[in-house]
């Protein structure tokens, strides 16, 4: 069956996927723009690199009289290079030192010296090796023939901080709009509550007074009709009906404001509505039997009025579900420290695309249906009571 909307639209979840897909175009704009700079920046370090590199090599082949103008060239590259750079053999391994440390076989790298020359050679390897994985060595030839040196480079902070960039940016802005989600939805709420509260209270001032009237003119009906006993069947069921009309009133006038609670038992609540049902089913045209099998007698602690609506609004919807002949049928029971009330019956079912939101406020599958019923049933279960009420099947 088709389901009726009351309140809210297909237009909000559309509205939905349209800002996430928003969201996620901004997030591979902003990681592709990141992307493109951290890019530049290391294909300039591998310039540079390359250039301390040819450096080195130049030195090599240079004639020992030119070897001075040549180390100020080399001076001023070293100058310029502000990323991690490691120079080995031919072998990879660290240049050996002529002192008593490694420091310098690297640059702008912290080396511990105070660490003996083997455990510094093993800080430089695992280095090297870390390096190799991003970057391809750059060798260092004498006369393009044989292999002197091998130059091994990492990445600067600015690149590194530039690389993490974007996702601490992004986890930042995620974490601002999951803080303004949380906010808002919760301005939503207290405002959908201030909206339930304020109708169901106006419901029950505007319905007061009329109710109080009729019962009123029932009470002068008895005692002016005393005989007639068609008549005094007629007053007892108009009493009657004008009774549950101030039962539905007190239910509206208690949302909003906090239940009294009391301990009550659960059998006896249940066989009450029950009862009332009994009386009721016949006048739908329909064939069902309603059963109820208590696994124990249970004292609970609840507000019965607001407690009997919730059973009454699961049943109702149990026979909505049944459309010709079929079954309800009630169990009630304990878990550990739990009570819990299943109401099942033979009907339809719900559809698995509507079973989200069948407790959502506006959703019902009737035509001329409010779509409210189980809405408040769960705010009175979960609010007021602090329980749960769920769709199991």
């Amino acid at each position: 069956m088709r389901p009726f909307l009351k309140s809210g639209s297909p237009q909000s979840g559309t509205f939905k996927v349209g800002l996430l897909l928003f969201a996620f175009l901004i997030v591979a704009g902003t990681l592709f723009y990141t992307h493109g700079i951290v890019q530049r920046l290391e294909d300039r370090q591998k310039q540079v690199a390359d250039l301390y590199a040819k450096s080195l090599e130049y030195l090599a082949n240079a004639p020992g009289s030119m070897s001075g103008d040549y180390s100020f060239v080399f001076d001023e590259i070293l100058r310029s290079i502000d990323f991690p750079i490691i120079l080995t053999d031919s072998h990879h391994e660290p240049i050996p030192p002529l002192t008593g440390s490694y420091a310098n076989a690297v640059r702008n790298i912290d080396l511990d010296t105070t660490l003996d020359l083997d455990s510094q050679r093993d800080v430089l390897l695992e280095l090297i090796s870390e390096m190799d994985q991003r970057n391809t060595p750059i060798k260092v030839a004498y006369q393009d023939t044989l292999i002197l040196n091998y130059v091994h480079y990492g990445e600067s902070d600015l690149v590194t901080q530039l690389r993490w960039f974007p996702y601490v940016e992004i986890a930042l802005a995620g974490l601002f709009v999951l803080i303004a989600y949380m906010t808002f939805s919760y301005i939503k709420r207290s405002e959908q509550s201030n909206i339930w509260v304020g109708m169901a209270r106006e419901t029950a001032h505007q319905l007061g007074t009329p109710i109080s009237s009729m019962l009123g003119w029932v009470e002068l009906l008895k005692t002016s009709i005393r005989e007639d006993a068609r008549l005094k069947t007629i007053i007892s069921d108009m009493e009657g009906d004008t009774r549950r009309l101030q039962k539905i009133t007190d239910r509206f006038s208690k949302i909003g404001s906090k239940p009294d609670l009391s301990e009550e038992r659960l059998t006896e609540v249940i066989d009450r509505v029950i009862a009332y049902f009994e009386r009721r089913i016949p006048q739908t045209g329909k064939r069902v039997t309603l059963t109820f099998t208590p696994q124990t007698d249970l004292t609970v602690r609840i507000n019965r009025e607001l407690f009997e609506w919730v059973l009454e609004n699961l049943i109702k919807n149990a026979l909505d579900a049944i459309e010709n002949g079929g079954a309800i049928r009630i169990t009630a029971g304990k878990t550990g420290s739990s009570v819990f009330i299943d109401v099942s019956d033979t009907g339809k079912g719900v559809e698995g695309m509507y079973r989200k939101d069948i407790f959502r406020p506006g959703f019902s599958t009737k035509a001329r249906g409010w779509g409210l019923g189980l809405s408040l049933s769960r705010r009175i279960v979960e609010t007021y009571h602090k329980g749960k009420l769920m769709l199991k099947e």
